[in-house]
């Protein structure tokens, strides 16, 4: 009886840990920059693999630029490889490269405990660091006003973090990407309701695309980034 009390309560603690890890992606629209091509070619590449079975069967996701929606993919580190090699082979040592550096980011899977203590540290660790970022947390309801929204730099005044490295780390963790020079969102499940994308007309007639970021995301980027970016 005991034991088997002890087997549950491992299993969800490692549930929780497990929920915890990211599962490593590359974007279509990603390859495309690695590879110099344009996104219609690599949608195309990958479309051909899905259909010859060669590639994982996906559903290409969304995102949205300028009012309208376009597809792309999110592959996993070996189709990557075999887009990359149909497409442009002579790249494939640059999309090795952002994998390292992908993989490097990511916390080591060594860290999933393999045995109950080890569970139990581990939940107290985590349990500990929430305690910690709490109070850097809370204050943001003080600041954002439910259903408004922040520029990336009144978001990082409000969390005292610097700018720039918040927007790296955004996307190096591919919650945004640039294009055009302009910050838009992933639109993925993990990305949303934490931006909001605003178009328009400028003073001098200049049409303009602006990322922002709304009362959710600021909370969740505090949450996620409190530790190693607030000052």
């Amino acid at each position: 009886m005991a034991n088997s009390l002890r087997n549950i309560q491992m299993n969800q603690l490692l549930t929780m840990t497990k929920e915890n890890a990211s599962i490593l992606t590359m974007s279509s629209r990603e390859i495309a920059e690695i590879t110099h091509k344009e996104h219609k070619n690599v949608l195309r590449v990958i479309r051909d693999l899905i259909e010859q079975n060669l590639v994982a069967q996906i559903e290409p996701l969304k995102f949205e630029y300028r009012n309208q929606w376009f597809d792309y993919y999110e592959l996993n580190k070996r189709d990557t490889f075999v887009v990359v090699a149909r497409l442009s082979p002579e790249f494939t040592a640059a999309v090795v490269d952002r994998w390292q550096a992908l993989e490097n980011r990511q916390k080591p899977t060594a860290l999933i405990p393999q045995s109950f203590s080890e569970a139990l540290m581990l939940a107290a660790q985590l349990q500990a660091e929430k305690e910690r970022n709490a109070p850097k947390v809370a204050f943001v309801d003080h600041y954002v006003e439910v259903g408004t929204s922040k520029s990336f730099r009144e978001t990082a005044k409000i969390l005292k973090m610097p700018e720039r490295a918040l927007v790296n780390r955004l996307v190096e963790d591919k919650y945004l990407y640039r294009q055009s020079g302009v910050l838009l969102p992933y639109q993925s499940a993990h990305t949303k309701d934490l931006f909001t994308v605003k178009t328009g007309t400028a003073e001098h007639g200049h049409n303009y695309t602006q990322t922002r970021v709304t009362s959710k995301g600021i909370e969740f980027i505090a949450s996620r980034y409190a530790s190693e970016l607030m000052l």
